[in-house]
């Protein structure tokens, strides 16, 4: 049995090693690219065999494990009340702060306005090509388009209360998993004695999986160094046509402003700590979420770090850790108000105030219900830009068409990495605030 002294040593080996094969992966994967022709294939699969899918296997699982045990542990249906609600709220301020500070910021610097009519051209010529070279990514936008947000609501209602609960597991709606779990942790609290037994089980399978998580963290550097070096050597580091540098820019300048200023804040404003120290502690699951874009995959990292390495309470990291995946989603909702906006900057477009305001809205509302998987951003952002078209079709303004998307389709990995960090930082700020509400039993 490790010993506490033990386990620390072992994270910060364990850190230092994820450090390493992330510089590492992208120095190496920046010379593949520099050599030219198909030379990620190897590494992406690699990559995806040691580190993304050992994550994956596990989070269905985790999630219907954590989520059980959490809830069955809060007690009565009034402190679980208590709990969602204040989650909830905390989900809401957060996301909308983030998307005011990406209106904000892209309005201030405007990195899409001033571009020639020749630039523009080119940038809109190259963003069509590349929308419909992506023809399964351009069908999902179409329709996205069309269902608009009460389309997008609809669907993450459809998910939250599956015909099938097996069948939605097998295929990884998360959504579903979670309402599930919900129910029965409810169920197997209110019986009480009659229900210990299994809920000693579901402990028992719990501890378990998180035993084997432990060892995945073991083989997560190479998986990374594999993985992230598969995707720099596909993009590469180059320099990209200068509005487009731009937006990559306040982008990221946004995201670093909201994880490293307004988060460790917020932490620190509604009783969470230090957030800041607590940043360090949890960053073995942001290097995680950093390197695979899917929030999905991160739950089960999140969950070990958090309470291993967070000093959350278990009870509020199995609850918010996996709902926070689904339904938190800063770095998402400051994405698509920087992109939203920086696209009709591109385009001419002049949006009034009360367009702003449709946009940061929007923003909130796309983000929840967002994939958490890889780029899933992208098509959510198409129901924001749809919101103010047709806000702008009251005023006789020419649409933004759904294939102005393809101008950032091609970086958006990087992007993407980094909102994903932020998405999975901002729930585990919300799990060390709700340990005030619902810290372990003595």
């Amino acid at each position: 049995m490790a010993t506490p002294g033990t386990a620390f040593r072992g994270t910060k080996l364990q850190t230092a090693l994820l450090f390493g094969a992330l510089f590492a992966a992208i120095l190496t994967g920046q010379m593949l690219h520099a050599q030219g022709g198909d030379v990620a294939g190897f590494w992406s699969i690699a990559g995806e065999y040691l580190l993304v899918r050992p994550l994956q296997m596990l989070v269905i699982p985790v999630v219907f494990l954590s989520v059980c045990c959490g809830i069955a542990s809060v007690g009565t249906p009034s402190q679980l009340g208590r709990i969602g609600g204040a989650t909830a709220v905390l989900y809401v301020l957060s996301m909308l702060m983030a998307a005011v500070l990406g209106a904000a910021l892209i309005e201030w610097f405007a990195p899409g306005a001033g571009v020639s009519d020749q630039a523009r051209a080119a940038l809109v010529a190259q963003g069509q090509q590349t929308f419909a070279a992506d023809a399964a990514r351009a069908e999902r936008m179409q329709s996205a388009t069309s269902t608009g947000v009460g389309g997008a609501w609809l669907s993450i209602l459809s998910q939250v209360v599956p015909k099938n609960p097996l069948k939605d597991a097998v295929e990884g709606n998360t959504i579903g998993t979670i309402f599930c779990a919900l129910l029965l942790g409810l169920g197997l609290a209110s019986v009480g004695e009659r229900g210990r037994a299994a809920l000693d089980v579901l402990s028992a399978l719990l501890a378990g999986v998180m035993r084997v998580i432990s060892w995945i963290l073991w083989v997560m550097p190479v998986g990374l160094f594999f993985f992230v070096t598969g995707v720099v050597a596909r993009i590469g580091l180059q320099n990209v046509a200068a509005p487009v540098l731009g937006y990559i820019g306040v982008a990221i300048l946004g995201l670093c402003v909201h994880a490293f200023i307004v988060l460790p804040l917020f932490c620190r404003a509604f009783g969470g700590g230090n957030g800041w120290k607590f940043m360090w502690s949890v960053r073995r699951a942001l290097l995680t979420a950093f390197s695979t874009s899917s929030s999905n995959a991160t739950i089960p990292v999140a969950i070990e770090s958090c309470v291993t390495d967070g000093g959350c309470s278990r009870r509020s990291t199995n609850f918010v850790i996996p709902l926070g995946a689904t339904m938190n989603m800063d770095g998402t909702a400051l994405y698509e108000a920087v992109v939203a906006l920086f696209l009709f900057q591109l385009f001419g477009v002049q949006l009034g105030f009360s367009e702003i305001v449709l946009v940061v809205a929007t923003s909130v509302l796309a983000a929840v219900g967002t994939a958490g998987i890889p780029s899933s951003g992208l098509v959510t952002l198409v129901i924001v830009i749809s919101a103010v078209n047709a806000a702008l079709a009251s005023r006789g303004v020419a649409p933004l068409p759904v294939a102005a998307v393809g101008i950032i389709m091609g970086v958006d990995r990087i992007v993407d990495m980094s909102r994903t960090t932020v998405n999975v930082w901002g729930d585990c700020v919300v799990a060390k605030i709700i340990t005030r509400v619902a810290p372990d039993a003595d």
